[in-house]
């Protein structure tokens, strides 16, 4: 049996897919805890999202490449009784350029928040799910996680253990009525690449995908209890292309659209 009025529980949901995921789950009537770095632009969002759906929405401005402040939101949510149906572990950033060229804290804290901070957040709020024998987890991860790409490397890393993460957890939760599921999404208008540095070219902008499909893709794959999807049929294509040839040759086709 599910709540009346589940939670879901968004990291890095002040923009971007964190955002999207919000306002789609804000239209199924589901009350929200909203997890960034930037409590105006979440107390924006929540404020129109009451407004909009008449939901509750619980805002907490977190760090979470800190895992003491992970362990201190899951501590305070605790404590105030309120339980997570959904957890939707959506924070991350990316870094491109030459990985000799990076600074090792720029690394060191790409991993802290992609891998750390995802698994203690996995690990906390999934005993809870175990608990009550109910409860979906989604893993945002990317297409990069199929392979490694040249000026990704820390990047592709990151999101393949995110990725065989979740394919594992996958199996080891069902038997206690946990669903989890990673989604894959390829280059998006989120902003995220001008964060991560990245260059865009024209023809990866003719396959660049909105948030909202991306999303809703995702949202439909934790619902059917799938292991995994890769949201949008360019997208699938290049996986595709990525099981079907030898690594040296998707390798260097993938360097080339990405490496502009």
């Amino acid at each position: 049996m599910t709540p009346e009025h589940p939670r879901v529980l968004i990291t890095g949901a002040s923009s971007g897919f964190g955002e999207e995921f919000a306002r789609q789950y804000a239209q199924r009537g589901y009350n929200l805890i909203l997890v960034a770095r930037r409590l105006e632009l979440l107390e924006k969002l929540a404020e129109t999202l009451r407004q909009e759906y008449k939901i509750e929405v619980l805002v907490e401005q977190a760090d979470l490449s800190n895992i003491a402040v992970v362990k201190e939101l899951h501590e305070r949510l605790t404590r105030q009784g309120i339980e997570i149906d959904v957890l939707i572990n959506n924070a991350g950033h990316g870094l491109q350029g030459v990985f000799l060229g990076s600074k090792a804290d720029a690394i060191l804290s790409m991993i802290q928040l992609d891998i750390t901070s995802l698994t203690v957040m996995t690990h906390l709020f999934g005993q809870d799910m175990k608990k009550r024998k109910r409860g979906q987890i989604l893993q945002v991860a990317s297409i990069l996680a199929l392979l490694g790409v040249e000026n990704f490397a820390v990047y592709s890393a990151a999101k393949a253990y995110v990725l065989r993460l979740g394919e594992a957890l996958h199996r080891e939760f069902r038997y206690d009525n946990v669903t989890v599921t990673t989604l894959c999404p390829g280059l998006s208008d989120t902003g995220f690449a001008s964060v991560a540095q990245q260059k865009i070219s024209p023809l990866m902008r003719l396959f660049m995908m909105k948030p909202a499909p991306v999303v809703r893709a995702g949202m439909r794959a934790i619902d059917a209890g799938r292991i995994s999807v890769v949201p949008g049929l360019s997208n699938k294509l290049t996986a595709m292309l990525m099981w079907a040839t030898p690594r040296r040759f998707h390798q260097a086709i993938l360097s080339w659209i990405m490496n502009p």
